[in-house]
């Protein structure tokens, strides 16, 4: 008999294989055994949001939080539909309650520089992606937004040292896009 957590863990490897339209079933199938499990609606959320369906997505995260309102990762994920939206006021919300439930975590800090970049508030921007980087260092996307967000602030002594630290850190995920790679 399959359990929700092989359901879960085979969801997974489907939605990380590109393969999201697979795993949804798999996450639903596993939510009929527990339907109050937080992590299996976060997970459903992200396999829905990577095949666009934003709105199925933005429920399944809601319900997550519902379940488990500290759980930042889902606050993240919404975040960053609503970014994708470009409903920004809704994503700097989302990024704000999740850094409140976790303020160590270095994607939610270079997601919200993300976000300011994009709105030109240059001087918060920095002031995440320094704070992405105080808790990971060589994390190469921070690395390559503070950089950025230093040239527009025209800081290039600043925007000079953090090239050369990037060009010793490699970007294990592939080309980024960029200015400002969010995930």
């Amino acid at each position: 008999m399959e359990t929700a957590a092989f359901l879960n863990d085979s969801g997974i490897a489907l939605t990380e294989a590109n393969r999201p339209n697979e795993a949804i079933p798999l996450f639903r199938q596993a939510l009929a055994m527990e339907p109050e499990n937080p992590l299996l609606w976060l997970n459903l959320g992200i396999a829905q949001q990577r095949t666009g369906d934003y709105d199925e997505a933005i429920n399944s995260f809601r319900r997550a939080i519902f379940i488990d309102d500290g759980l930042a990762e889902a606050l993240v994920s919404l975040g960053l539909i609503y970014y994708e939206l470009e409903q920004f006021d809704a994503a700097e919300e989302c990024y704000q309650s999740a850094l409140m439930r976790d303020d160590c975590s270095p994607k939610t800090w270079n997601n919200l520089g993300v976000l300011y970049f994009v709105e030109g508030a240059f001087e918060e921007a920095r002031h995440c992606f320094e704070e992405a980087i105080s808790l990971s260092p060589l994390y190469y996307e921070a690395l390559f937004n503070i950089r950025d967000t230093c040239r527009e602030l025209k800081d290039y002594r600043a925007a000079a040292e953090f090239e050369r630290i990037l060009s010793g850190v490699s970007d294990f995920r592939g080309p980024v896009n960029h200015p400002g790679s969010i995930e």
